[in-house]
């Protein structure tokens, strides 16, 4: 099986139904053991192979040596022999064969040793007819030896020994160097074997490697995505993780809180509009006897009264203004996935929000300019108007008298860029991670008549965020510029998801 088809058995396999272990700790073992069990199988025969080469090596070598010392000790007692024989012929002096009585059962001794060798059967059958020729030769020098001058007729089977012992020792030699070029054959071999066993085991390793990567790394991104989704405020999906036991708990404790989650914001969502209801009803008698005082009704009233009644239909009208606000943020965080999508002209809503501005605006002499190409995006249209109205209507309390307001649109590869600009006071560095937090109020003093709630800019986040963009604070010298970076196109609720 060549690689790619082992890294398409792997994808198989993975995307099929797992048996995890009952604990994290026992898959990571696994995952490593299957990592290393490849390699250590290769170190391990490796190891057996060199040992045969080395065993092999250390028996011919010893082999080599007993049997050339053999043979060197047979030829210096067939020397010694011929010697012996020849001092008696010289001499006529049957006593000096005493030597070659010596050298003989030296000779018949390290014959014998070299046959214990288990040597070639070549070298077999050569020292086997050497060790006949000479014990012919013996028995001859001794059926003469009381005659040496007819010992002379014997020196042409000495010769004769002489060659068969060289080639005995010619043979020795041959045999060791065919088998020094079996192991360097048999080296070159093991060399290639462990060669091409890498190349086929780092492959497998890399790939099991990977494997164990991905089902290591799949429950914890379950769990990861699920704390995000639960940190979004997103409490629909139910948290599933698919890996050992000790995780799959942690994921039932996950969607346990899910559950609790929702279960904490039905609760403080019906608080809301409990006191919501009880509040309005006491302010709805306040508003409408406040308005009854301020038209006379009930009878004229003192310059100091009208005073006194202006400030309660101001505080009237801030009040129920706190209370819907309030109501509107939890709704929106609350119901952030909801999005009534569809094709939105961008230029449209910003000219109804420009509309609505407009009386505010003029009351500070501030020149709205509007630079926005026919751009078009999927939206839910009335959150897109809440967005830019909110940014607008910001700009509008920090902007100076006779300032300026600058609201760009550009188009982008991957989504649509809004910016809102102003030439107030700006933000101070220090409370720019603040801003978009609910109830935040700047230490920057505007101008406006009513002091704002601080959910104006955090509603904006929550809609940015429903829509799957961007929000943020550029940096620049003076002023302060938001921008909003919002797609073309909406995921799908799957991926979103």
């Amino acid at each position: 099986m060549n690689a790619e088809g082992a890294t398409v058995g792997v994808m198989r396999l993975l995307k099929s139904p797992l048996h995890y272990p009952r604990s994290f700790l026992k898959l990571i073992t696994v995952g490593f053991a299957l990592v290393a069990l490849p390699l250590i199988l290769a170190i391990i025969n490796n190891a057996v192979s060199i040992n045969d080469i080395t065993k092999r090596s250390q028996l011919t070598v010893h082999q080599a040596m007993r049997a050339t010392d053999s043979t060197r000790r047979l030829i210096e007692e067939l020397t010694a022999m011929e010697r012996s024989v020849r001092q008696a012929t010289a001499l006529d002096d049957p006593s000096l064969l005493a030597g070659f009585a010596h050298a003989h059962v030296k000779f018949v001794e390290s014959a014998r040793d070299m046959l214990a060798l288990k040597v070639d059967p070549e070298q077999q059958r050569q020292l086997r007819q050497l060790m006949e020729k000479e014990a012919r030769l013996a028995a001859a020098v001794n059926r003469i030896a009381v005659t040496p001058d007819l010992l002379s007729a014997l020196f042409r089977d000495f010769d004769e020994l002489d060659i068969l012992a060289h080639r005995l020792a010619d043979l020795a030699t041959t045999i060791v160097e065919r088998e020094v070029a079996s192991l360097e054959s048999m080296a070159e071999g093991v060399q290639h074997f462990v060669f091409w066993q890498l190349v086929a085991l780092v492959p497998m390793a890399l790939i099991v490697l990977v494997g164990s990567i991905i089902l290591i790394s799949r429950p914890i991104a379950q769990i990861d995505a699920a704390i995000r989704r639960l940190g979004d405020g997103n409490f629909t999906s139910k948290v599933e993780v698919n890996g050992p036991q000790d995780l799959q708990n942690l994921g039932r404790q996950l969607d346990w809180m899910r559950l609790k989650l929702i279960d904490l914001e039905g609760q403080k969502r019906l608080f809301l509009h409990h006191v919501s209801h009880e509040l309005k009803t006491p302010l709805a008698a306040i508003k409408e006897g406040s308005g009854l005082l301020d038209e006379e009704l009930v009878g004229p009233l003192t310059s100091s009264q009208r005073e006194v009644t202006a400030i309660l239909k101001q505080n009237t009208h801030r009040l129920q203004e706190l209370i819907e606000r309030l109501l509107n943020y939890h709704e929106t965080q609350f119901n952030r996935p909801a999005l009534n999508l569809g094709e939105v002209r961008l230029p449209d809503v910003i000219s109804a929000v420009s509309r609505q501005h407009q009386l505010t605006l003029s009351s500070k002499g501030v020149d709205l300019v509007v630079n926005c190409p026919p751009v078009s995006l999927e939206a839910d249209r009335e959150k897109l108007g809440a967005i830019v109205g909110n940014l607008v209507s910001n700009a509008a309390k920090y902007a100076p008298q006779n300032g300026r307001i600058e609201v760009g649109v550009t188009e982008r590869e991957d989504g649509i860029r809004i910016e809102v600009a102003d030439d107030g006071p700006g933000i101070r560095a220090e409370e720019r991670p603040y801003v978009f937090e609910p109830f935040f109020h700047g230490s920057t003093q505007h101008d406006g008549a009513m002091k704002g709630t601080g959910l104006g800019l955090a509603i904006v986040r929550e809609f940015v965020l429903a829509h799957h963009g961007r929000i943020e604070i550029v940096d620049q010298e003076a002023g302060t510029r938001i921008r909003v970076d919002l797609p073309r196109r909406q995921p799908p609720m799957r991926e979103a998801a």
